[in-house]
């Protein structure tokens, strides 16, 4: 899917920030990667851990020069990268010549559809090392693969402390999402929008519980996706409308219930999936809050949604603007809620598309009457996605 959180190229860490030991390895793979994460990733991840080779890994989906899987594995020292990169390349190597990906995207739909991306993301000088003799993007050798320099989001996520933060909750987020993919049929669409949506109530319900201010913030997050593509079809508005009655009774139904679960304390009432998951998040909320409190997060004097690369939000670089430390926890929990919920959906494979109309329908359901279906369980797809 379409990510657009990453930063355009490495830069330096600012003072303070301790080196980063990250492995980066870029597979070009142009198919759902459903199973190059599960079939090789997964077995890959489980190896290393369970010999000691890491200390941590995560994984997020990306478009930029082709459809790719950026793995990230942390060796768990200096004695451990040269075996960590032996076998991550023998297995890389092994699932592709078994189940290489078949579709070229240097024709048809997503040729154009990741052109008109690169055009948004990427409208000045940072396009020159991305753009081949026609001055459109270049595409990486369909079913390759490479090690690139990885590049910490410290404006993104608070600085040295907040990135490291971030780190330990992608282990989890990429943990969940390889579960997901082994035990649910996301493959289907109803189970993978169920899935999703039932994710980002949980989040979003452990960082904001209030009501009032949970719904403005998720019509914000939509309305930023729709900010972020003018002049585009990406996005919708009035069909979101037409589709709204369709999904509301169910989701409305579902997030009642989680929201009561969470509020409530007894965890219990979830299912084991979404129990375990909000378990995390509100851990990750305690140490966001933490960490905020201590003065130890830091973020440019810019305000509006997370975005690492330049163009709609603002003419500044982030990375390249002084941070400025932030002590009022209610302002950066949102703040960090949008990328830590966006990049859960990006390992799922979830389209911004998709992901912007189910922050549209569940910013609806907290605003409208749920009646008595905000007392019941939902049935359907995406009530049973997560049980």
């Amino acid at each position: 899917m379409p990510e657009l959180t990453e930063p355009a190229a490495a830069r330096p860490a600012p003072a303070g920030a301790a080196p980063t030991p990250w492995l980066a390895l870029h597979v070009f793979y142009a198919a759902n990667p459903q199973p190059l994460l599960v079939n090789c990733v997964r077995p890959l991840v489980d190896r290393l851990t369970e010999d000691g080779l890491i200390s941590g890994y995560f994984f997020i989906n990306y478009w930029l020069e082709g459809p790719h899987v950026r793995l990230r594995l942390r060796p768990s020292g200096p004695g451990a990268e040269a075996e960590v990169r032996r076998r991550a390349e023998e297995a890389v190597s092994a699932f592709l010549k078994t189940r290489p990906a078949l579709y070229q995207v240097d024709s048809g739909f997503l040729k154009d559809f990741y052109n008109a991306l690169f055009d948004i993301e990427f409208p000045g000088e940072d396009r020159a090392r991305y753009t081949g003799a026609d001055g459109r993007m270049r595409l990486r050798p369909n079913n390759s693969f490479s090690y690139e320099v990885y590049a910490p989001e410290y404006a993104k996520y608070g600085g040295p402390a907040g990135v490291e933060l971030a780190e330990w909750h992608f282990r989890h987020s990429s943990d969940l999402v390889l579960e997901a993919y082994r035990s649910m049929n996301l493959h289907l669409r109803t189970v993978l929008l169920g899935t999703s949506a039932q994710l980002m109530m949980v989040m979003a319900s452990c960082f904001l519980p209030e009501e009032e201010r949970l719904a403005d913030y998720l019509d914000s997050y939509y309305a930023f996706w729709h900010r972020l593509f003018p002049g585009t079809d990406f996005i919708g508005s009035t069909e979101y409308e037409r589709s709204y009655a369709q999904m509301a009774p169910s989701l409305g139904a579902r997030f009642a219930a989680l929201r009561r679960a969470v509020g409530s304390g007894d965890l219990t009432r979830l299912p084991p999936f979404l129990r375990r998951w909000a378990e995390h998040c509100l851990e990750l909320r305690g140490r966001v809050v933490d960490l905020t409190e201590r003065g130890e997060l830091a973020f440019p004097a810019w305000d509006g949604p997370a975005r690492e690369d330049t163009g709609q939000e603002r003419a500044a670089d982030p990375d390249a603007a002084p941070l400025v430390t932030v002590t009022h926890a209610p302002a950066v929990l949102p703040r960090l809620l949008s990328p830590y919920m966006h990049m859960t959906n990006n390992r799922l494979h979830v389209t911004i598309r998709d992901e912007a109309y189910l922050a549209f329908v569940l910013g609806r359901v907290l605003r409208e009457p749920a009646g008595d279906a905000g007392r019941a369980e939902p049935a359907g797809d995406a009530g049973r996605a997560a049980s």
